[in-house]
């Protein structure tokens, strides 16, 4: 069975992608390339190669009978045995010439796409000896095919095929494709993700403070610094703005603020979060690539371009 990605399940990776912002993306795209590359493994190529081979041994066995001009006998069921060898045997008895044995092998095999490197043995069923045997390498000049004009009288006889390369099927191909498909979607979100990472650095030269667009922001002195310009943070807005600055671009919610700069010390507010968010909103004006947003219902995200 092929594992290619069909095109729905491309919109639906693709929409899951979207839906999802922030450091959130990278991972969640690396999961989904180690679904795509277990699922490409889930199925047994030597089961989907070996049911190939059947129906291609099938069909070589109903063009030998029917070159015994027998169009009524079956053939029974293909058997697969160890080591990529297969046996084919039929019901009725029938005389088997080389030539045909050959021809009608190659021929079934090349439709079926199988590969051209086999060893082909026929049995007698009465003692299993080997009654005729060739070995095919690609091609009749490279194989090595005896007796090719002396016909097995009729009896009955096993055909058995050991593929001396191992067949193969669309399935490795498709597994292939599935992986580079995967891991070409995250590197390209990775790199955009990465690309546009907003900048909020932290350094250690003048003290500890992380870079907010053209603005430094002191934790541990509560103050934002514009090029020369100070400007005083209160405790509490040094606090909502540590925790903006630890989470750029992603809403946290009311609660959370709430809870961590207020209630955490035991101090329960009702606006004092929204009384504090203006005056940082104010104090952060000035860059036009600062926005501390508010989501409706839900919390603030401070956005950085």
């Amino acid at each position: 069975m092929s594992t290619i990605v069909k095109s729905h399940e491309i919109v639906c990776y693709l929409q899951l992608i979207m839906n999802i912002t922030g450091t959130y993306i990278f991972r969640t795209l690396a999961m989904l390339v180690f679904c795509i590359g277990l699922s490409s493994c889930s199925d047994d190529p030597n089961d989907a190669a070996s049911e190939h081979i059947k129906i291609a041994l099938r069909d070589v066995g109903h063009h030998l009978l029917l070159n015994n001009q027998d169009s009524t006998s079956l053939v029974k069921p293909v058997l697969a045995l160890k080591d990529l060898k297969y046996q084919l045997s039929f019901v009725a008895d029938l005389a088997i010439h080389p030539d045909s044995l050959v021809k009608e092998i190659k021929r079934s095999f090349q439709k079926s796409n199988l590969p051209q490197f086999y060893l082909v043995e026929v049995l007698q069923c009465e003692d299993d000896e080997v009654a005729y045997s060739y070995e095919m390498k690609q091609n009749v000049e490279k194989g090595i095919i005896p007796c090719g004009g002396r016909q097995l009288k009729k009896g009955c006889y096993h055909i058995t095929v050991r593929f001396t390369k191992m067949p193969e099927t669309e399935h490795n191909s498709s597994k292939l494709l599935s992986v580079l498909l995967g891991l070409g979607i995250l590197a390209l979100v990775a790199f955009l993700v990465f690309k546009r990472k907003p900048k909020v650095e932290t350094e250690a030269n003048d003290g500890n403070f992380s870079k907010i667009g053209r603005y430094k922001f002191y934790p541990e002195q509560n103050k934002l610094i514009r090029e020369a310009t100070e400007i005083s943070l209160s405790k509490k807005e040094c606090e909502l703005l540590e925790l903006f600055v630890a989470q750029p671009n992603q809403i946290i919610k009311r609660d959370e603020l709430t809870k961590k700069v207020w209630e955490d010390n035991g101090v329960v507010v009702g606006r004092s979060l929204d009384t504090y968010i203006s005056k940082l909103r104010k104090k952060l004006q000035d860059d036009d690539t600062i926005k501390l947003t508010n989501v409706h219902g839900v919390g603030y995200k401070l956005e950085l371009k």
